[in-house]
């Protein structure tokens, strides 16, 4: 549900009850690598289609509420549109939550501006989150996947675990100084894609907790609208 600055998103929690979360604030994080050789190369990635490098590491990107969705399909405008698998962070009045979300980004505007870009397209995320306290002590084993279809073709397109990424409280301390604050979302970042970046008709991405033998997947058509001047 969406109303003025606030988007409503609902949760289902590892006991069946659900989380509803009236999000106010919606952060991207971007270059968010630990590895700085890997890092070095996501930014060669988009800088091979045009991206400049960011000025600093990780940077915090502002996006509007309204491009939050947990559909099964989205609308883009031409074919230079490409998703990213990320762990989402979901701060509420009864805790911080994660589940798994798409960064999807519009690579063409990416070239002028980053933050546009990700203005540009929904932010899907999935409709089951499990509280962040479970997963703390085992953080960096938790693994993020993302397959696409491409032309019928399934493929494997990113596969990593979040001990490539900056765990969630230096992401908040970088952010806010501490815990987020109840109704913001934070996109914590992702890895780079299998093969390279490029635009797909489907898109899917789970995470999974190897510890806890848990899982928590979604996916997304993508229809493209016309590019039309």
């Amino acid at each position: 549900m969406r109303d003025g600055a606030h988007v409503t998103l609902r949760f289902e929690k590892p006991d069946g009850g659900m989380l509803a979360v009236s999000v106010s604030d919606l952060v991207v994080g971007g270059w968010s690598g630990r590895d700085t050789e890997a890092l070095q190369h996501h930014i060669d990635e988009l800088k091979a289609i045009g991206v400049a490098p960011p000025s600093q590491t990780p940077l915090f990107y502002r996006n509007a509420v309204n491009i939050l969705m947990q559909d099964d399909a989205i609308q883009v405008v031409g074919t230079e549109t490409s998703g990213e698998v990320e762990a989402v962070l979901i701060a509420s009045d009864e805790g911080l939550w994660v589940t798994v979300g798409s960064d999807h980004t519009d690579r063409a505007a990416e070239a002028y501006s980053v933050a546009a870009s990700k203005q540009m397209c929904p932010k899907v995320l999935a409709r089951e989150a499990w509280p962040l306290a479970d997963l703390l002590d085992h953080w960096d084993q938790i693994r993020l996947r993302s397959r696409v279809v491409i032309d019928g073709e399934e493929m494997l397109y990113q596969d990593g675990t979040l001990g490539a990424i900056h765990r969630p409280e230096t992401m908040m301390e970088k952010y806010a100084k501490g815990d987020l604050a109840p109704g913001t979302v934070m996109l914590l970042g992702t890895f780079a894609a299998i093969g390279g970046i490029r635009p797909a008709d489907r898109f899917s991405m789970e995470i999974e907790d190897p510890v806890r033998g848990a899982r928590i997947s979604h996916a997304y058509d993508i229809h493209t609208l016309p590019n039309v001047s």
